[in-house]
């Protein structure tokens, strides 16, 4: 029997087993492919030290464990943010680290909508007053207003929020947004007025978060951007949960300082049970689900096998994620 030529370990995932979107991608280069469930820097150290590429989900890749990694030449995210990865480490070590970018983006900006819609359209207090036994179209949702001619702001226009802007303007949203990275054309081409951050704040009814997590984007919405937006106007972020500082949103949700916010990401993840967003009054929080559907994480074990692939025998990577 033929030695594999290389060895290839998931570090953990929730996926189902066994990985047969994965092994596809893999059995071209003669790939050995072995799933693990190590959630420590030690489990980690003990069983992918001798892997040349890594697919990892929540495992914490640290700068011990990339140490440790003795013939490892490529690591991929299953998803798009970095946060367990030691990047920096890992490049200076000379390991390839990608990330899958693209999966998810129409189920994200399906998501931001049906956040908006509920929000606007006081999805869940009708519900939930319908299951209380109040029958009451018009109390219940005041004061409601008609979403057409009202404005969104996007902060970022990636491609997500390029596609929020491709589904609010069936909505007759008018969308304004901003960015410090993104070129004119793409503002063109996605039909979004380009405006000051203290402008869109000022300005919007509905205020959607599309920046990647970074130094500068923590806690971009904080007390003082919160405060220049509209008593009326509703926040939803399904980007990163640390770029809204939750504890300034909850505060302000209680003081009637802003309508409602929709999020799909917070700061703590799995939420705690002490947060102050648990009491906040409308307040729409899903368990950051938007990315899920079958297809798209088909579509992600697929691309994230298949980027291993392509650097083990040779090919440049896809998705390179360099470390700022």
């Amino acid at each position: 029997m033929t030695e594999p030529r290389f060895r290839v370990v998931i570090t953990d995932c929730d996926f189902d087993m066994p990985p047969v979107i994965e092994q596809a991608e893999l059995d071209p280069i003669g790939a050995e492919l072995v799933v693990e469930q190590c959630f420590t820097e030690d489990a980690l150290i003990e069983k992918v030290a001798d892997a040349d590429g890594l697919l990892e989900q929540y495992a914490p890749i640290t700068a011990r464990v990339v140490d440790a990694l003795e013939r490892c030449k490529v690591i991929v995210r299953y998803g798009t943010g970095m946060d367990p990865i030691d990047v920096a480490a890992a490049s200076a070590k000379g390991i390839v680290v990608c990330n899958v970018r693209d999966y998810q983006i129409g189920e994200v900006a399906d998501h931001t909508m049906g956040l908006l819609l509920s929000l606007a359209r006081f999805i869940v207090v009708y519900n939930d007053s319908v299951r209380a036994g109040v029958w009451d179209a018009t109390r219940v949702a005041e004061p409601m207003e008609r979403i057409e001619g009202q404005t969104l702001g996007l902060i970022g226009l990636g491609q997500t929020a390029q596609a929020v802007a491709a589904r609010a303007r069936a909505f007759g949203l008018r969308l304004v947004g901003h960015s410090p990275r993104a070129p004119d054309s793409a503002f063109e081409a996605a039909q979004v007025e380009r405006v000051p951050l203290d402008d869109l704040l000022k300005q919007s009814d509905f205020v959607s978060v599309h920046t990647p997590l970074r130094a500068q984007t923590f806690h971009l919405i904080g007390e003082a951007e919160i405060d220049a937006m509209k008593s009326t106007a509703f926040l939803v972020n399904t980007a990163r949960g640390a770029v809204v500082d939750n504890a300034a949103l909850a505060q302000a949700l209680k003081d009637g300082r802003l309508a409602g916010a929709g999020l799909d990401v917070t700061e703590e993840e799995p939420l705690p049970m002490d947060s102050p967003l648990r009491e906040a009054p409308n307040l729409i929080v899903t368990p950051h689900g938007g990315f899920y559907s079958k297809t798209s994480i088909n579509i992600l074990r697929r691309e994230a096998a298949a980027e291993v692939a392509r650097v083990l025998r040779g090919d440049p990577p896809k998705s390179l994620f360099e470390p700022e």
